[in-house]
């Protein structure tokens, strides 16, 4: 079947199922990457929605684009214009599309967990990134558009011929002469229209096709000529494999052994990402020296052979201090921040709560940056805080973790200015603990 064929099938499909949905208010959430093959997908349900007469246009169209807080900056620029063309673009063509950006909260972010509470760099045997950064951002907003319409379908850019992972995950969950398949989360179905393309006709498609939300794709086709690897999709689950061999992922991923795309990115002329390389590749270095880098005892305070804790306090310190000095120097040219300020001050609550007082944040900061930011009230009473629980709980230490867990979730959404969802994050951490004491 010819490419133009076939993508005449690809549109009748995505037509039919519009029109012909046995639930028609059940909202449509395009996973959206930046990458070839979400940016195919979007631009043949917009083809398609064009197609359809504008009084059958009601159904809600999200276009759901997470954003780790830690993407390739390249990436993250380019995808940051394109979302803006798509927003303004909807709308002088009227069509029922919002973008969504989705994020980690802030008491789950790399840094916050990485610097504040320890956590190693992952590795392909310990991702604690994906469900935080990828997983349960993406996971809220679907879990909410479900409760308020029952159900929702999920229209994702998989494609066989990417990868043969892919190819098995998609072989395995679809139900033969159904266009639809049921995804884990409840009342939740995903729709793959271009599951059955070729990388080589997606590309054919692109080159000769301009974007319908204005442009052409030749800003997408430099990126990839300018570096390696593939897409990271929308990520909604844990069979999903680590981007950080992709062109659209995380700068710090250290799931492999090289970033391949960033190492092409910097030859090709993008020199400014190599203070990136560099403390990504000190992150590796972290991980794979524990004896160096790590407290031998758990954060549960248990000590076992072979098995090390969370970062030492001079690894956190350090990570800052390298993170910072990167900030500094890609912000004089790039204009382009690291780390925030939010989660800054989290970093400093964790390290008192740890007992961590000999370093401070702010310390850290005014050296690098040459600046005179006056933390001191904020930590004081951190730290005052942090002993008089101690203190407190002498009789039942486990029940120390447990408040400072429920005092970050409240200075978190503090923090942000927002305490929508505080109490049920409160009921989470409160069920967990009673699960964990029954399993003592």
């Amino acid at each position: 079947m010819s490419i133009a064929l076939q993508i005449s099938h690809i549109e009748s499909e995505i037509i039919d199922q519009y029109l012909f949905d046995e639930n028609p208010d059940r909202p449509w959430i395009i996973g959206f990457s930046g990458g070839k093959d979400s940016t195919l997908l979007l631009h043949l349900v917009w083809n398609s929605l064009r197609k359809i007469e504008a009084g059958l246009l009601s159904r809600p169209i999200y276009v759901v684009c997470n954003d780790t807080l830690v993407e390739n900056p390249k990436i993250a620029t380019f995808i940051d214009a394109t979302l803006k063309k798509i927003e303004k673009a909807a709308n002088l063509q009227s069509l029922n599309i919002r973008v969504v950006r989705t994020a980690p909260r802030l008491e789950d972010t790399f840094w916050v967990n990485l610097i504040g509470k320890g956590y190693p760099a992952p590795n392909k045997f310990y991702r604690w990134c994906t469900d935080r950064l990828k997983i349960n951002p993406t996971t809220r907003f679907i879990l909410e558009q479900v409760s308020e319409k029952g159900e929702a379908i999920i229209l994702l850019g998989t494609r066989s011929d990417e990868s043969s992972s892919r190819s098995a995950s998609i072989k395995k969950h679809e139900i033969k002469g159904q266009r639809l398949r049921k995804h884990i989360l409840p009342n939740a179905y995903v729709f793959a229209p271009i599951k059955d393309i070729e990388t080589d006709d997606l590309w054919q498609y692109l080159l000769q096709n301009p974007a319908p939300w204005g442009g052409s794709h030749r800003n997408l086709i430099t990126l990839y000529r300018n570096a390696t690897g593939g897409d990271c999709p929308l990520v909604i689950d844990t069979t999903t494999p680590s981007c950080g061999n992709s062109r659209f992922g995380c700068w710090v991923c250290t799931v492999v052994k090289k970033d391949k795309s960033m190492d092409a990115l910097i030859d090709n002329g993008e020199e400014w990402m190599i203070p990136l390389q560099e403390l990504r590749d000190f992150l590796v270095e972290t991980r794979d020296n524990p004896e160096k880098y790590r407290e031998k005892r758990r954060r549960n305070g248990t000590e076992t052979e072979g098995i090390w804790g969370p970062y030492n306090y001079d690894t956190r310190a350090e990570i800052l201090r390298r993170l910072l000095i990167a900030q500094k120097e890609i912000h004089e040219t790039e204009g382009i921040d690291l780390i925030t300020q939010q989660e800054m001050v989290l970093i400093q609550y964790h390290w008192f709560r740890d007992a961590f007082f000999n370093k401070r944040v702010s310390t850290i900061y005014n050296r690098i940056y040459k600046t005179n930011i006056d933390m001191s009230k904020q930590e004081e009473k951190f730290k005052k805080e942090s002993e008089l629980l101690r203190k407190s709980c002498k009789q039942e230490p486990n029940d120390v973790e447990l408040i400072q867990d429920l005092l970050a979730l409240q200075k978190t959404k503090t923090l942000m200015i927002r305490k929508r969802g505080l109490q049920a994050d409160i009921e989470n951490r409160l069920d967990q603990y009673i699960a964990e004491s029954k399993n003592q």
